[in-house]
């Protein structure tokens, strides 16, 4: 009888040496993974590193002085200089434009030339004469909305939308009694800005661009039956 007792409590001693076993393995496998996951965390030996800007970034198109672009806002002007400047630890390099219609000299650095775009094409001068030759279109809507769409054309810089504004706009006459005050500006600055980019282009006098534009608006005609 006592032998049998001391072979049972043998096997609870087995027992728990065994589990112990088990608990501590489970503990190391469980270190382990942490420490792992700790090393392989991204960032954590690494150190940031600064960059200091020398110079600025540049886009590809490259104007060179004397040429002609268009400022969405002002219209046609002509870069009179290329200048260089240091602001801090970053050199800066900006274009100096000439709009001569508004007097206004613009600087624009050259990583911002996005804003710009150059002068028209004669083929796109072409297709802006056959846009001021088709009938206006007239929406229904009130002239304060139609007004605000018309104006976002003329300073959206594109020469389509530019002489889409001023065929819209166009009355075939110079009567001001045909025109409201707020049509006529928008007319008047449409039509100015339209003007000053077919003479950089075309190379010709103010005076044979205004005859050009105004025969294919079909002003000439009526304004001769009125003289």
């Amino acid at each position: 009888m006592p032998k049998k007792k001391k072979i049972k409590k043998d096997k609870k001693v087995k027992k728990v040496k065994v589990t112990k076993k088990v608990k501590d393995s489970r503990k190391l496998k469980l270190t382990t993974k942490s420490v792992e996951k700790k090393n392989t965390t991204p960032g954590a030996d690494e150190k940031p590193e600064i960059k200091k800007i020398k110079k600025q970034s540049t886009e590809k198109k490259i104007y060179n002085l004397k040429d002609f672009v268009v400022y969405p806002k002002h219209g046609v002007g002509k870069i009179i200089a290329i200048e260089k400047a240091t602001i801090g630890d970053i050199e800066i390099q900006f274009y100096k434009i000439l709009v001569e219609k508004e007097k206004l000299t613009l600087t624009v650095p050259i990583n911002q030339q996005s804003k710009l775009r150059p002068i028209a094409s004669i083929n796109q001068i072409n297709k802006c004469i056959s846009i001021l030759k088709t009938k206006p279109k007239i929406k229904r809507t009130m002239w304060s909305r139609r007004a605000q769409e018309y104006d976002q054309k003329i300073n959206s810089g594109k020469i389509y939308e530019l002489a889409e504004v001023v065929k819209d706009l166009n009355k075939n006459t110079d009567i001001i009694a045909d025109q409201s005050y707020s049509e006529r500006q928008l007319f008047e600055k449409a039509y100015e800005r339209l003007k000053s980019e077919f003479e950089a282009v075309l190379k010709v006098s103010p005076d044979e661009v205004q005859k050009k534009m105004d025969k294919a608006l079909g002003r000439t005609t009526i304004l001769d039956n009125v003289e």
